[in-house]
């Protein structure tokens, strides 16, 4: 590639020229709502996140500025009745606005569906009529960022294990323990935290920054989701008032209801990481020569995009198919481990591919490769790992769980 070919290149990156494969036409399935909805979306990314991911990500600096923006297009707590602030949209326009963001970035769409799916959704789903009046409007605009503290140091896969515990002191509740790898914790002003009270019941409690014993170390060293910030919860006698309790549910179940929304929220994302690598691998190989043609024209390059595009499309399906069972309440945690399994996998081996077809520029900053992939990686371990989706599905077809 000549210099002025390589200038024009990045310079088109930078200018964001994304467009979205649609090969079967599922636009054609969509409502002129949601198409609305994921345009606004688009431009939102192309404009504000786009032009300044890779050096955000290059410092790993996270944009404290974006949450407020998100606030203002919506992304938080799309779901939520429009009285409590939220957008009062469906499940397919909400898996379209995190389909958006992580095409942006994954770690963009961490603030985001950590927000509305595991801090908003558990406030509404399990909280009093006051929490929801105190919490929600601010949550849904972003004057407020919020964290989910569920995994700990010895538990992850395995939350039923949690040794975070709280105490009845008579007129407040005291809580002990700590949680990691907790998406927006440095930044968070409030977290929705789980832990057993005395006799060992998992509740959700609503820890707000400032109370007395509460820290969030911030978690350095990361080589993926650079852009977003992730840390620790500590508690150490923190005294949290008993109005604070979420009343609606107990039980580990209430967490994993969270989950689900969640992992569902990523099953969208990550074909949005993957319609991005894609979109620069077209780009690319009609524009690298070698050997006296575009790298498009080889079979061995067809063949790649080909295999991209066609699982690309098969995510849509599902995906598509997905929000509609949420639509009607039918979705179960086994069809949302599938496509979150599925999804994200699909997009770290588009990823993969579309970083050899972009060869040694597939490694730089010049190009979005490298950062989805590094970002994939943690998204596959995130809100359950591969194994144990695999594990949950395995549960579902025989009857027989093979974990605890």
């Amino acid at each position: 590639m000549n210099t002025e070919t390589a200038a024009e290149n990045k310079k088109a990156v930078k200018q964001d020229l994304f467009e979205s494969p649609d090969f079967y036409n599922i636009d054609d399935l969509l409502t002129e709502e949601h198409k609305l909805i994921r345009s606004s979306i688009r431009d939102f990314v192309k404009k504000e996140i786009s032009p300044y991911i890779e050096d955000w990500a290059e410092r790993a600096h996270f944009p404290y500025e974006i949450v407020k923006k998100f606030g203002d297009i919506g992304a938080f707590g799309p779901t939520v009745p429009e009285q409590y602030g939220g957008g009062g949209l469906d499940y397919i326009s909400y898996g379209l606005i995190m389909q958006e963001i992580e095409r942006g970035d994954s770690g963009m769409r961490s603030t985001a569906s950590v927000q509305g799916s595991l801090v908003m959704y558990p406030i509404y789903k399990f909280g009093s009529e006051e929490q929801k009046k105190k919490y929600l409007p601010k949550l849904a605009s972003g004057e407020m960022l919020g964290c989910f503290g569920l995994t700990e140091p010895d538990h992850g896969s395995n939350p039923s294990g949690m040794v975070t515990n709280f105490k009845d002191m008579g007129d407040h509740y005291l809580l002990n323990g700590a949680k990691m790898w907790i998406s927006n914790s440095p930044k968070a002003d409030i977290a929705v935290v789980w832990a057993k009270n005395e006799e060992g019941r998992i509740h959700g409690l609503i820890v707000e920054r400032g109370m007395e014993g509460f820290t969030t170390p911030e978690t350095h060293g990361k080589w993926s989701l650079r852009a977003s910030t992730t840390g620790e919860l500590v508690f150490n006698d923190v005294k949290v008032p008993k109005e604070n309790l979420l009343p609606g549910k107990s039980g580990l179940g209430a967490p994993m209801n969270c989950l689900d929304s969640a992992r569902y929220g990523i099953a969208w994302g990550a074909i949005g990481a993957a319609m991005d690598c894609y979109d620069s691998a077209v780009r690319y190989s009609k524009e690298r020569i070698q050997f006296g043609k575009p790298i498009g024209g080889f079979q061995l390059t067809q063949k790649k995009l080909a295999e991209m595009l066609t699982e690309i499309t098969k995510a849509q399906l599902l995906n598509l198919r997905l929000g509609q069972l949420f639509n009607e309440g039918k979705a179960t945690t086994a069809q949302i481990s599938l496509a979150k399994r599925n999804n994200v996998e699909m997009a770290l081996r588009i990823a993969r591919e579309a970083r050899q077809i972009h060869g040694g520029m597939g490694i730089t900053g010049d190009y979005p490769i490298m950062r989805h992939m590094a970002n994939l990686e943690s998204v596959i371990t995130y809100e359950g790992t591969h194994d144990i989706h695999l594990l949950i599905l395995g549960k579902e077809i025989t009857g027989i769980p093979a974990f605890e």
